[in-house]
């Protein structure tokens, strides 16, 4: 059979399956989770009261108290914890309702969740737990709340980045400096062999780039492709961060696994006011790549007539 076909007998067969689930569930079940959504706790007991089952969830395994915390309605939650629902139930994506509650940053329900038992370390799909994705929007205040439950800062997703590397990569100062406090490791690498530091540089997050030097990351530390937290910076065009890599101490020389340095990136993405910086902090205009290049080849195969200026004055 053609794939295009058996693409669209897919689709309708997955379309077909969601119906027969939908169908399933009673209308009583489907008001209890918009009653819950909307925190109408009067409606709640009164259905729960009738015999609607508390965890009952809808196709995507969303149940009510999952849409109580997304609704933020802590009586609602409170109501449901109450009357037996399952804290650690979670979606086909993994989400449960502490994740849920995480994201929307309520705190307080997020201290009952956990009074009631919820899990610290259950996972999403994604990897993610719910200190990651406090983490990631910078909830400072829910980060130190999970930390004090137990949560573990060293965790990582399936992409091997944990809470800090969400953090730094989004400008989160604060739980960047709060999650160091509490053990997070600081050189910890991705899946691509990216740290922190890096990804803050490439973002152009100078505040969090200060506050990781200052708890000593690993200026020169080089990713899967050799790259470091300055070539990074670089590439992006982040002139403050390269500012802040250069005083600290950063190798303006250093090449990744193409034999590209910091002052090739620079000419070859452009970013020519940067040239003059790596000069003056004694890059070496007569490094090689793997090819055989310098960088005024590179300058002049990229057609870079202001860096074959700059670079003919060094």
């Amino acid at each position: 059979m053609h794939p295009k076909h058996l693409s669209v007998l897919s689709l309708l067969a997955l379309l077909f399956l969601n119906v027969q689930l939908l169908a399933g569930e009673s209308e009583a079940e489907k008001e209890l989770r918009m009653a819950a959504a909307i925190g109408d706790t009067e409606t709640i007991a009164q259905l729960l009261n009738e015999g609607v089952p508390v965890d009952a969830a809808n196709a995507f395994g969303k149940t009510a108290l999952m849409m109580a915390v997304e609704g933020d309605n802590m009586e609602a939650v409170a109501l449901l914890l109450a009357r037996g629902a399952d804290v650690n139930a979670h979606t086909v994506a993994g989400c449960n309702a502490l994740t849920f509650a995480a994201e929307n940053g309520n705190i307080g329900i997020t201290a009952l969740l956990l009074e009631r038992g919820a899990d610290l370390h259950e996972r999403t799909r994604a990897g993610w737990d719910a200190l990651m994705i406090a983490a990631r929007y910078g909830i400072t205040d829910m980060v130190a709340q999970l930390l004090f439950k137990g949560a573990d800062p060293k965790a990582s997703d399936k992409h091997h980045q944990t809470a800090l590397m969400q953090a730094a990569a989004r400008g989160h100062r604060n739980t960047v400096e709060l999650l160091l406090k509490h053990g997070a490791e600081i050189d910890a690498r991705d899946k691509e062999g990216a740290t922190a530091l890096m990804l803050a540089a490439g973002k152009g997050h100078a505040a969090v780039v200060e506050t990781l030097l200052a708890h000593g990351a690993e200026i020169d530390a080089r990713d899967e492709l050799g790259a470091t937290a300055l070539i990074w910076a670089v590439g992006e065009g982040r002139i403050e961060v390269v500012k802040q890599l250069l005083a600290a101490g950063a190798d303006p020389n250093v090449q990744d696994v193409d034999g590209v340095s910091p002052l090739m990136e620079a000419v070859s993405t452009g970013h020519n006011t940067i040239i003059p910086l790596l000069l003056q902090a004694h890059a070496d205009p007569a490094l090689r790549d793997a090819k055989g290049r310098t960088v005024l080849d590179i300058a002049k195969k990229k057609k870079n007539e202001e860096a074959i200026a700059l670079l003919s004055q060094s």
